[in-house]
């Protein structure tokens, strides 16, 4: 029996159910992974496995109306559920200055993150900001030339940190990898691809606490926690992609994999 939960309903709709061998059960939920507990418990079996593939899917990335994408011209959306009531334009559109600089910087990495917060403040003035290209046009006007990335998009660190507010792609992760390893069967794996840096930190720090019995300071002369490990760490190092592989599929290589056993 395989369990697929994605917050984007279009992607359950795609699902090719006709291609699913006769032995397999295939139970899709339009849910948040960080809620997988609930239906991994109602299903009644242990779990052997649970696999977060991170991020967006090609098909996200590529279409204009999603809004995810600097490339093409669109609605400034990002919501990965589109049953969610706020997109990254009411958020650009909302935030103060402040809380902008603290986005782009926390989540995009962003280090021109406090000119780009002031200019999209100037520019929603004027009109409100409502097109990846609007935005993205912004962007590359409020950092100078000379400091333009080579190998990605001048706003590529702006849209990653506004979607992953917009999504609350973080909260989410940790909630969901602490249910993971909490319906895991002993022997079950975790297995977390991740994209960026951000992502990835959230999976090592998580299993290193969770492979570790006393997480106390330093300074305490005894063990106050009562922390107890639950898991092994499989991959010391992340998983990367191979050259070939990079090769085929360009958008892979940034992928790193993580993997947990359950004790």
């Amino acid at each position: 029996m395989v369990l697929a939960l994605d917050r984007d309903a279009s992607a359950l709709a795609r699902f090719p159910q006709n291609q699913v061998p006769a032995e397999v059960t295939i139970r899709l939920e339009h849910t948040n992974f960080s809620q997988l507990e609930t239906p991994a418990r109602a299903i009644g079996r242990p779990v052997a496995g649970v696999v977060f593939d991170l991020g967006l899917s090609s098909i996200q990335l590529d279409d204009p109306e999603r809004g995810f994408s600097f490339q093409r011209e669109g609605p400034l959306d990002m919501r990965l559920d589109t049953s969610e009531p706020w997109t990254a334009a009411d958020l650009v559109n909302r935030e103060s200055a402040g809380e902008l600089r603290r986005i782009l910087k926390d989540f995009g990495e962003e280090r021109w993150a406090a000119r780009i917060a002031e200019r999209i403040v100037e520019r929603r003035r004027v009109e409100p900001i409502r097109t990846t290209r609007q935005l993205a046009d912004l962007v590359a006007g409020a950092i100078p030339r000379a400091a333009w990335p080579r190998d990605i998009h001048v706003a590529t660190r702006t849209f990653q940190g506004l979607r992953i507010a917009v999504n609350r792609e973080l909260e989410s992760l940790e909630r969901g990898l602490k249910a993971a390893i909490t319906v895991l069967a002993p022997g079950g794996r975790v297995g977390v691809v991740s994209f960026h840096s951000l992502e990835d930190r959230i999976a090592k720090n998580l299993f290193h606490v969770e492979a570790t019995d006393c997480v106390c300071p330093p300074q305490a002369p005894v063990c106050i926690c009562g922390h107890r490990r639950s898991v092994r760490v499989i991959t010391r190092k992340p998983i990367t992609p191979s050259d070939q592989e990079i090769r085929e599929n360009p958008r892979s290589r940034s992928a790193k994999l993580r993997v947990v056993e359950k004790l």
